[in-house]
């Protein structure tokens, strides 16, 4: 009987001491998942991205590359559309500060006006990857990627001198709150300087087809002896083409730039729009993402990443196709 009782008391033990490492284990188990859960989340990011304006197919294009390589990443990636309002893209950007992003594509409305979201995402310790055009205050940039906009411009400059080397009287649609459109128009001029272009008409277009479409009906009126347009961007090409159709204006060059498809379909036609100095939003997107996984995981980076532009006119249109952006 004593010795039942005594192998009685040895299984209670030892079947004790079991429990005990079984709630261990699967305490530590809880723990070790948390830990991985918490390894998780630190590896995962929260993009803002902003633009001028996502009513542009130019930004619509390069918002979707960046969209795609940092949802393949599995991070996260929050789209405002200010609509050229700067003040509204301001308070977006305090609203994403507010979603604790990790970093932010940035493209400015106005390139002086956006300083108070600068100082905002400095004082919030939120890098910056400025895209396709430069802020004036870039010392609160992490780092720049975008055309060679003084390039673009360059080469619709030197297209127009190639076929009019006698010169004549043009018009300049620019738009001076954007510094990409600034440098596309200082490239330009360089381009035509001493060479007889009188600019008898400049004027803010803001990038805008239908403004554009306004403004140039009233330069046709006033200068109906112009020979060529040089817009700051291809919707504004688009607008002028539009007025100098409506008004029955057939023997004047126009130029854009960005190299969108419809400037190139306009081009293939034949007609008045004659180039565009082309750039790749899918490039400028792509490289940008690159730029900052590369900061955010302590990489070496270039703090200034300058993406390739070219003239595409009726020579060369139908490699780069009017399907598409190149």
């Amino acid at each position: 009987m004593k010795r039942k009782w005594l192998l009685f008391l040895f299984l209670s033990v030892f079947v004790l001491l079991l429990a005990a490492c079984n709630e261990e284990t699967e305490t530590n188990g809880e723990n070790d998942s948390g830990d991985d859960a918490g390894e998780e989340n630190a590896d995962s990011y929260t993009f803002g991205y902003t633009s001028m304006t996502q009513n542009n197919p130019f930004f619509q294009v390069l918002e979707e590359a960046i969209r795609e390589k940092v949802e393949a990443n599995g991070d996260e990636l929050i789209t405002t559309n200010p609509a050229m309002d700067v003040e509204l893209q301001i308070n977006q950007i305090e609203d994403m500060i507010a979603q604790d992003i990790d970093a932010i594509f940035l493209n400015p409305v106005d390139w002086e006006g956006i300083r108070p979201a600068l100082v905002m995402l400095e004082e919030a310790d939120i890098p910056i990857i400025n895209y396709d055009t430069e802020v004036k205050d870039f010392e609160y940039v992490t780092a720049y990627v975008g055309s060679d906009n003084k390039n673009a411009g360059k080469v619709a400059g030197e297209d127009l001198v190639e076929r009019f080397p006698d010169g004549g009287e043009i018009a300049v649609l620019d738009s001076p709150t954007m510094n990409s459109i600034n440098d596309r128009i200082e490239g330009f001029m360089e381009a035509i300087d001493g060479h007889n272009f009188e600019i008898v008409a400049q004027q803010d277009a803001k990038g805008d087809l239908e403004t554009a479409l306004d403004i140039t009906e009233d330069i046709l009126q006033a200068h109906p002896d112009i020979i060529a347009i040089m817009g700051g961007n291809d919707p504004t090409a688009l607008g002028a083409l539009a007025a100098a159709k409506s008004n029955n204006v057939q023997d004047i060059a126009i130029y854009g730039v960005d190299g969108s498809p419809d400037a190139k379909a306009a081009i293939a036609e034949g007609g008045s729009f004659v180039g565009t100095g082309a750039q790749s939003p899918i490039s400028i997107g792509e490289s940008s993402v690159d730029v900052a996984y590369q900061f955010l995981s302590g990489e070496d980076y270039e703090e200034r990443t300058p993406v390739e532009t070219f003239l595409i006119n009726e020579e060369n249109v139908e490699e780069y196709g009017v399907g598409g952006w190149q």
